[in-house]
């Protein structure tokens, strides 16, 4: 039974069947009580171009600015950490301008 999954306008793909594969093979329990084990398997994997960029954008140092960081956290467990709702805005606002393109 295939299952088919899509995301973000991409092509389904199918996945593989949940059976095991038969060319996979084991064998154990030799007559001195030591355990060999031998699988052989022909899987492969191909990652798409946007699956790439993912990868290499996580593999990648992030900049974060711990200082930043520490002192937030800092004001936060002391209480005196302010939020400025017009900065939210403001923010959300050219968030949105950005993401449909208008100015």
């Amino acid at each position: 039974m295939n299952t088919t999954i899509s995301s973000n306008g991409l092509p389904q793909i199918p996945l593989a069947n949940s059976n095991t594969d038969t060319s996979t093979s084991t064998s154990s329990a030799t007559a001195s009580g030591t355990t060999a084990s031998v699988a052989v398997s022909s899987d492969s994997v191909k990652l798409t171009d946007s699956a790439r960029a993912l990868q290499q954008a996580s593999s990648t140092d992030s900049p974060v600015d711990t200082a930043k960081v520490e002192q937030i956290r800092k004001s936060l467990s002391e209480g005196t950490y302010k939020v400025d709702p017009n900065a939210i805005a403001n923010s959300l606002v050219s968030m949105e301008s950005q993401i449909s393109g208008t100015k």
